[in-house]
């Protein structure tokens, strides 16, 4: 570990004296007395002083200007921690706080289509115009408002017009099968349904008119639709909506003629849901509030991202992942927000690259399966696109192969920042991420977050370091969720991260921490793979395959079978039509032996025509284990939650001849 051949980038003069952070440690010193040698004495006291940390970042991001509060932690008890109570914030009107005529708020750029710039003022007359025609609508405080629409203006602007009155927002992006968006909306229960009837991606044109007529026939509650037509045909009038449906249209909303006006809302009040994979049951709505958001996005963007208000910052996402929430999350920032609708592989495996060099983005975030496809087709962006404004990559979803990590440094962004972010929905935000003073180590997080009190914990609780254990939090964050829909009693809540380690959060993933504080995620610790006692994480074995030039992707699980044994199988996904024989599967066996050990040796190696992944990226590896279980498929997925639905099908198939084959 951490030899000079893995060492990718280090901070220059820049990073050490006027990056956020550094800003930060001098105002601490200067306004507290506070004096920190380096990242890991801040991490610490940032862990260990949560009142004091807390109401630093409070203080240098300017809200001691806009509200008071009676303490910062009224109970630090998880869950249900009590932050900054007495204190009142209203999410969009802190993203307004920041506004400026000097920079665009946002930039809308479609795959083939010219960047168009929306200013600020802009921005603020259209959330006014939304504003307003929800509270004629009788949306208030409480009610909720669903988004059915890409990643649009249209939906930044929804979200902070229902932020605005103080109604909880909820999304999920038309390339959602009907019955997933079901899933999530029913639980919802939105009075107002702003959709789109179609969306250009990869090239084609989706027509959702049928699909949005079956959402407004299965939500009860909705009484209005407020529909945002899809730009490339004649407005529709083909979508079939309930006769109790109020109808309107973006484009025909009336000016609001009065000023922007904010619900004055607590600290805690709801801002959004943002919802689970739904890959292992029904999908958790996942409540988050507007000023734990708020302080949590000011501190992850500011102190770890660094983000600028001179940024351009793209992330290369869908409105149902919450890296879209990240994204809108910074314009609390000041930054320019680029919102781009289409496909990054279009026209080419350098689509969104493209995209990045017509937008001139400074930070671009992308998932890790994004970038290690891109890698496999040999692309060089760095030598055929002007990338230079580019000065920091955010690489999540999943674990980064070694290689890839080369590739991104060589091919893509040479000399650029990368940053591997570990975080998830369940708090939308980073627990641990980047950091403009420590170094970038191929296959490492550089550190945990600040204020995330992150540790690797054995089976019985024990800290450990340098050795893998379960990732923990033992303090609470501002952007915990505040509840789950429809879990009055908080049982799903504490079942989902404090049943193993009672008031402990326990996030689902294998880590190690190191000493000097990089960390290295190996996977979902629910779908481990455990052979004699011995646990290994499946992004390890994944490195290594999907390092052969021969092998496109793959997918490994561990199954515990009835009669105690345990069934290890690895499924590929050849290049090319590559066929899987003998010599591949020696030449397999042979890599992961030697590069790992002879417990990581799959018991089969079988092709697959591709690997089921959900709309974010990951590897469906718990869904299949489960099926090979014998789990029914409708039990563990559903239809338009996932890519390759059919591919568990398969499974189901190969686990049924499997059985048949062991009874015969």
């Amino acid at each position: 570990m951490n030899t000079e051949t893995d060492l990718l980038w280090s901070p220059g003069r820049r990073e050490l004296e006027d990056s956020n952070v550094a800003v930060f440690m001098r105002w601490l010193e200067e306004a507290r007395g506070l004096r920190f040698a380096d990242y890991g004495e801040l991490w610490r006291w940032s862990t260990a002083d949560l009142t004091g940390f807390w109401s630093a970042v409070w203080e240098f991001y300017g809200l001691d200007a806009v509200t008071r509060y009676d303490e910062v932690v009224g109970d630090p008890s998880m869950p249900g921690a009590s932050w900054f109570p007495g204190a009142r914030l209203n999410f969009a009107e802190r993203c307004f706080d920041r506004a400026t005529g000097a920079r665009p708020a946002l930039v809308a750029v479609a795959e083939s289509g010219t960047p168009v710039e929306i200013s600020w003022e802009q921005l603020r007359r259209e959330v006014a115009d939304v504003a307003a025609a929800l509270r004629r609508m009788g949306v208030g405080p409480g009610d909720r408002v669903a988004g059915y629409l890409t990643n649009v203006p249209q939906a930044v602007v929804a979200l902070l017009a229902t932020a605005a009155v103080g109604a909880v927002w909820t999304a999920c992006s038309p390339d959602f099968g009907t019955p997933s968006v079901l899933a999530r909306l029913r639980q919802a229960r939105p009075t107002v349904l702003v959709a789109t009837d179609g969306y250009h991606y990869g090239g084609k044109e989706y027509d959702r008119r049928p699909a949005l007529a079956e959402l407004v026939d299965g939500l009860p509650t909705v009484r209005h639709l407020l529909l945002v037509e899809h730009p490339f045909r004649e407005p529709a009038d083909a979508c079939a909506t309930r006769p109790d449906i109020e109808r309107h249209v973006w484009s025909a909303l009336p000016a609001a003629g009065e000023p922007l006006v904010f619900a004055d809302v607590p600290f805690d009040h709801p801002l959004w849901i943002l919802w689970s994979s739904g890959t292992t049951g029904v999908p958790k709505g996942i409540v988050q509030s507007h000023g734990g958001i708020v302080v949590e996005l000011l501190k992850a963007l500011g102190l770890g991202v660094d983000l600028r208000p001179d940024d351009r910052y793209l992330f290369l996402t869908s409105t149902s992942w919450m890296v879209w929430n990240l994204l809108v999350g910074g314009l609390l920032h000041g930054s320019t927000v680029i919102l781009y609708d289409g496909s990054p592989t279009f026209p080419d495996a350098d689509g969104a690259w493209r995209i990045a060099e017509r937008t001139r983005a400074t930070m671009v975030g992308a998932g890790a399966a994004y970038l290690a496809a891109l890698e496999k087709t040999d692309a060089h962006p760095a030598a055929e696109l002007d990338l230079g404004p580019l000065r920091s990559i955010l690489q999540t979803g999943s674990t980064m192969a070694p290689s890839t990590w080369r590739w991104v440094h060589d091919r893509l962004a040479p000399g650029v920042w990368v940053q591997s972010i570990c975080g998830g929905t369940d708090v939308c935000s980073v627990l641990a991420g980047g950091s403009p003073l420590l170094p970038v180590r191929v296959g490492r997080i550089q550190c945990p977050a600040l204020g995330v009190a992150l540790a690797a914990w054995d089976e019985s609780g024990r800290p450990l370091t340098g050795t893998q254990g379960e990732l923990v939090v033992t303090a609470p964050l501002p952007s915990m969720p505040l509840r789950f829909v429809d879990d009055p009693g908080a049982e799903r809540y504490r079942a989902s991260y404090f049943d193993t380690y009672p008031g402990v959060w326990r996030q689902g993933d294998w880590v190690t921490v190191d000493p000097d504080l990089s960390v290295v995620v190996s996977g979902r610790s629910d779908s481990t793979l455990n052979r004699m006692g011995v646990r290994m994480g499946s992004a390890d074995i994944y490195a290594v395959v999907e390092h052969l030039p021969e092998v496109a992707d793959s997918l490994v699980v561990g199954v515990e079978q009835a009669d105690g044994g345990y069934f290890m199988p690895l499924f590929v996904v050849t290049t090319g039509g590559t066929a899987l024989d003998a010599g591949l599967r020696e030449r397999i066996t042979t890599a992961i032996r030697n590069q790992l050990s002879p417990r990581h040796v799959p018991d089969v190696i079988l092709s697959v025509p591709a690997v089921p992944r959900t709309l974010t990226g990951k590897k469906l590896e718990v869904p299949v284990k489960r099926v090979l279980q014998g789990a029914q498929v409708a039990d563990v997925s559903s239809e338009g939650a996932v890519t390759h639905f059919g591919m568990l099908r398969w499974f189901a198939d190969f686990a049924a001849h499997r059985a048949e084959a062991a009874g015969s």
